[in-house]
């Protein structure tokens, strides 16, 4: 073998490295920022009311943290969930726009980015929780804010990979708009 063709498969061999190790940096950060950063608002994906009564005991932890509920139930429905929880309701913001998971995500990145949001607490169903990761990641992800996920216990069989690819791919094709 000649010394050209070792120095090319040295240079592939640091070349590959040196990508699987500026990637896992960027992992490991991102873990780590998690970990350390407290989260400014709860950010709670409409759709189920365990997901509600989960995010208002949450809400009592964190009693600084807005809550934010995107395509939850009726107004009236929500503010009662957390009035008895004893949550206040003026912490309380309700976004209607969100048709669908993704939605969930693009129609308030706009809010947060303006109130210079860099965290927030995700609250889904664990069986949502993957593609909610998925899609929060690229969307808020991108525009530098840290998902602490919650997931809330549910019974519910876990969503078909085919919905976590379809999702993630939407984000994707938002990202580069």
């Amino acid at each position: 073998m000649s010394s050209n063709n070792l120095f090319l498969k040295f240079n592939i061999k640091i070349f590959i490295f040196t990508i699987l190790l500026t990637v896992s940096l960027l992992f490991a950060d991102r873990q780590l920022q998690n970990y350390f950063i407290q989260p400014k608002v709860i950010f709670i994906l409409g759709g189920h009311e365990e997901r509600q009564r989960f995010a208002a005991k949450l809400a009592l932890k964190y009693t600084n943290s807005p809550l934010l509920i995107s395509s939850g139930g009726p107004q009236k429905y929500l503010t009662k969930i957390f009035t008895n929880a004893g949550v206040n309701n003026n912490r309380i913001y309700l976004d209607y726009r969100a048709k669908d998971t993704v939605t969930n995500f693009v129609s308030l990145i706009k809010k947060l980015k303006i109130q210079k949001i860099k965290s927030i607490y995700l609250v889904t169903s664990n069986n949502h929780i993957s593609r909610a990761k998925i899609i929060g990641e690229i969307i808020f992800g991108t525009q530098g804010i840290i998902l602490k996920p919650f997931p809330v216990p549910s019974n519910a069989p876990s969503e078909p990979f085919e919905k976590l690819i379809r999702d993630g791919g939407r984000s994707l094709l938002w990202m580069i708009q």
